[in-house]
């Protein structure tokens, strides 16, 4: 007696096992080429005392990982045409073992042991300090991936760093993220301010407490919109954001290493708390790529 399926009805049952696989992955996701499917810590216990934080340097511009705009699970988002002011507060998670070994976003590849990020708008690679708002901690670490695309998270750590800053047990953090640019002579700012790797003081420590001292540096908060090579978008998003509110706003143009960028922004805000509502409310209606720095008035 022969048991043997028909040919035919093989080849269904393949078609169908094919069919189904494809309909249940998004197109975005390409989990399937990392060995893991959840992440995880590593084993053992890794001492991160004497671990350094990355220092930063001049990287000339490149295209690799800059992208803009791009597009993951249907949202899209955009690149910063500089980094330079950048700052914001959030909340900070951190990736391991699953993504160990793998490329990141500007085809470095990933360890989870080194002093690194992931960012959906920095331009990378990059710098920034990270500071634990819970603990007063802070860290530098490079940033040379994309991530995380959760709608509440801000920055993805790598293990090493998210654990120098104590919250590798509980997963997540409240951060404060400030940019670190370099120049080419090797001058380094953080949010437009001087800073050297050897400074123990952490922006959110030592940021600009009063109006008066914002006026003295001639800067002060921004919520900016977007940024955009020509200036035809830029008029047209401000002309968006005038009709749903009344604060001064402004079409900046900045020339950068990447060339001429039309920069739509809200302000200036002579505090925090206040740009930070006009942040939320226009993220009601509708602005949800907005980011908080300081620029020049």
């Amino acid at each position: 007696m022969n048991c043997k399926p028909p040919f035919s009805l093989l080849l269904t049952v393949v078609a169908l096992l094919v069919l189904g696989g494809c309909a249940s992955a998004p197109e975005t996701d390409h989990s399937s080429r990392y060995t893991l499917a959840t992440d995880r810590a590593p084993s053992g216990n890794f001492d991160v005392s004497g671990l350094d934080d990355a220092v930063p340097v001049y990287e000339a511009p490149r295209r690799a990982g800059n992208k803009s705009p791009y597009t993951v699970w249907g949202k899209q988002y955009h690149v910063l045409d500089s980094n330079d002011g950048y700052v914001a507060r959030g909340t900070a998670s951190w990736y391991g073992e699953k993504f160990h070994g793998h490329k990141t976003s500007n085809g470095e590849t990933f360890d989870m042991y080194a002093m690194s990020a992931a960012h959906k708008s920095l331009r990378i690679p990059g710098y920034a300090r990270v500071t634990n708002l819970d603990n007063g901690r802070s860290v530098v670490v490079r940033v040379n991936d994309r991530g995380p695309f959760h709608s509440d998270r801000i920055i993805d750590l790598s293990y090493a760093a998210a654990k120098k800053l104590g919250y590798q047990a509980r997963g997540t953090a409240r951060v404060e993220v400030a940019a670190i640019t370099v120049r080419p002579d090797g001058a380094m700012f953080i949010a437009g301010k001087p800073f050297s790797p050897g400074d123990s003081t952490g922006y959110a420590e030592s940021r600009v407490k009063a109006s008066g001292d914002m006026a003295m540096t001639n800067r002060s908060l921004f919520v900016q919109l977007g940024s955009f090579s020509s200036r035809d978008p830029a008029e047209k998003l401000l002309s968006r954001a005038k009709a749903v509110l009344e604060n001064p706003m402004r079409v900046r143009a900045v020339d950068t290493s990447s060339g001429r960028f039309h920069r739509v922004q809200v302000g200036p805000f002579s505090d925090e708390d206040s740009a930070r509502r006009t942040q939320s409310l226009l993220e009601a209606r509708g602005f949800d790529q907005s980011i908080l720095l300081t620029d020049t008035h």
